[in-house]
């Protein structure tokens, strides 16, 4: 499929299975407004193609535990291609930073870090920065509360 394939019943679909996850055929179609049997056609079709990545619960980690997320923004110091490599490989293998964007402008990326305590947040940094990558600058900002996370709405970023 391509993206101009995609038309309003495949946006509706998207949307329900990004706000409910994994849904029964028969659910699924009642949410889209389509029949059982095409909308899960649809589905396979959109999976197939790559649109749906995988499926997973949010879980309210505050009812779980107590922990400190950090926001990070970090600059390397040389651009060159095997830095970016080295460092986007040390990150993905960190469970505890759990999203990592690189950006343009004055910083190479911004990271949100999970961590027991602030103890355990700094041992993070450490390992993050001990591969053999340098750091130009970086800044941390200790996240107080979250007031906002969501997923896009699709109908507004897919404008037609």
């Amino acid at each position: 499929m391509k993206k101009s394939a995609l038309d309003g019943a495949d946006l509706r679909i998207l949307a329900a299975v990004q706000s409910h996850g994994q849904l029964s055929k028969t659910k699924l179609a009642e949410l889209v407004n389509l029949s059982p049997t095409p909308c899960w056609e649809r589905l396979t079709k959109l999976k197939l193609a790559g649109y749906i990545t995988g499926y997973r619960g949010e879980i309210a980690l505050n009812k779980l535990c107590d922990f400190t997320m950090v926001v990070v923004t970090v600059s390397l110091a040389h651009h060159r291609k095997t830095d970016f490599e080295r460092f986007e490989a040390q990150v993905q293998a960190m469970d505890e930073i759990i999203d990592c964007v690189a950006t343009g402008g004055g910083m190479d990326y911004v990271l949100k870090v999970v961590a027991p305590t602030l103890v355990a947040f700094q041992g993070v940094l450490d390992r993050l920065f001990a591969i053999d990558v340098d750091v130009d600058r970086y800044m941390t900002y200790i996240a107080t509360r979250q007031i906002k996370s969501t997923v896009p709405n699709l109908t507004n970023l897919v404008a037609r």
